[in-house]
């Protein structure tokens, strides 16, 4: 909300009228009266609830609409002045045909300008093959020529370092369910070729580049286990990047990076356990959930934001919140389905927010969607913790024939993986058969035993079923 305020509260007295008006004319009155409300008046989010009378998941859909109506102007404002450019640069035959040569040259030079910029290497293959050929019986054609090379190597660089970008979080997301050995060496092989790529030219877009996976790299791979003396402490990337998206503030990329690195800073800080600095940026992060997932996979890994929110939720003890604020958060928001890390990661979230204030069937329901629309023989271990989950929701539903029927077909899966590997699940199983037997002698001593053992296991990649809280609440709901 913090993120909202302060963007209306900076913006210019035209850009407000010009939002405000056009709200208004669209009959969206009460987005334009929050607008109103937060530029000129110092009401309370509850004030503004009781004025407009709306709930608190349609005050939020409200304001993540007004946000996005915001966001579309300003992007739509700064896109001008960039957009003037490409169109000159798709009239270059049109001046070169036309207009004098000196002119044509001038024209060109001062578009050459003007790219340099915004760094558009692919436009400048173009600017400089004119230019080029303009100056075939000039001794600068051989200048030209060296710089229209050096643009074409640059921008496929630059492609290479956007392919590698999604490669790595593509391949993130497998690691992400199966904590597979060979998979993490692939990631740092990945991370490798970038550094690579990157360093061959001075570019603040391929720093930029470098920087989405490094980080996310250090922070949820190696966790700095083996990094250099002289790495870059990941606090000054992160202040590098900044300064170079105020230096380049026109560029559309960076305007939408801007919610990565804010991402990015929130890991940073809770993976050191600064929570303080961690909630400036989670607020942000939060009212973009959505977008974020939908639209930003080909730059970070959008679905781990998703288990950040649950780890906050059970240490500020608000969990119980979730379930209710999903409702906002997903309004309009789809899955997509075929990336099988980001919905199994998604879909867990939510049915361990139902689980949270006690909608098991809701949850049983989001968990059998996913088993009967995708096989998860690839990732067999979140495959177990799903099931798992799924077996907790029919417990706690008494459900007592469809919890045996799976329960049966987990432990099979359990003989199939190994006892040694799938410890945690076979405690979690004897926690609930325990809690179903007819013996009532000492079960809630047993199951609490059992509890607090699991409680000391240690959390690896994808392990849902350590975000069920085993408390005295919990034990006494098993037994």
């Amino acid at each position: 909300m913090a993120k909202l305020k302060n963007i209306i509260k900076q913006l210019s007295a035209n850009d407000y009228e010009a939002i405000h008006t056009s709200l208004i004319e669209s009959n969206a009155d009460k987005s334009a009266y929050l607008l109103k409300s937060m530029r000129e008046k110092h009401l309370s989010d509850n004030k503004i609830m009781v004025e407009l009378d709306v709930n608190t998941n349609a005050y939020y859909t409200l304001r993540s609409r007004l946000n996005q109506k915001i966001e579309e102007y300003l992007l739509q404002q700064m896109a001008s002045p960039r957009t003037d450019i490409l169109k000159k640069v798709a009239n270059i035959n049109e001046i070169i045909l036309t207009k004098k040569k000196t002119i044509a040259i001038a024209t060109l030079k001062k578009l050459e300008k003007e790219l340099l910029d915004y760094d558009l290497s692919n436009e400048l293959t173009i600017v400089y093959k004119s230019l080029k050929k303009l100056h075939i019986n000039s001794p600068e054609f051989f200048g030209y020529s060296q710089s229209y090379n050096k643009h074409v190597a640059y921008m496929l660089a630059v492609d290479k370092a956007e392919d590698l970008l999604a490669e790595y979080f593509k391949k993130y997301g497998n690691f992400s369910l199966s904590g597979d050995d060979i998979e993490k060496l692939e990631l740092t092989l990945l991370n490798r070729e970038m550094i690579n790529v990157c360093s061959l030219y001075q570019s603040h877009r391929l720093y930029v580049y470098q920087s989405c996976i490094n980080i996310f790299h250090r922070l949820f791979v190696i966790k700095d286990e083996s990094l250099n003396d002289d790495s870059e402490p990941i606090e000054d990337v992160l202040a590098n990047v900044e300064k170079i998206f105020n230096s380049y503030h026109l560029d559309s990329i960076y305007h939408h990076l801007e919610l990565v690195f804010e991402f990015l800073k929130l890991e940073y800080y809770n993976h050191y356990g600064v929570f303080r600095k961690a909630e400036k940026y989670f607020e942000e992060v939060n009212e973009a959930t959505g977008t974020l997932l939908s639209n930003y996979s080909l730059y970070t890994y959008p679905p781990q934001f998703l288990l950040t929110k649950i780890d906050r939720a059970i240490r500020m003890e608000v969990e119980h919140e979730l379930y209710e604020e999903n409702e906002g958060l997903f309004f309009d928001f789809e899955i997509d389905k075929n990336d099988v890390p980001k919905y199994v990661t998604y879909v867990t979230y939510r049915a361990l927010s139902c689980y949270y204030v006690k909608k098991y069937d809701e949850a049983a329901r989001y968990i059998n969607h996913l088993l009967n629309e995708n096989s998860l023989k690839k990732y067999p271990n979140a495959q177990l913790e799903i099931k798992v989950i799924l077996a907790l929701m029919y417990c706690l539903m008494d459900d007592y024939d469809l919890f045996n029927q799976l329960i049966n077909s987990i432990q099979r899966q359990i003989r199939l993986s190994g006892k040694d590997s799938c410890e945690h699940i076979l405690l979690f199983t004897k926690i609930l058969k325990t809690s179903i037997s007819d013996v009532k002698k000492n079960k809630f001593e047993k199951i609490k035993s059992m509890s607090d053992k699991f409680a000391r296991l240690e959390r690896k990649h994808f392990m849902p079923t350590k975000y069920i809280k085993m408390d005295d609440e919990f034990v006494k709901s098993m037994s």
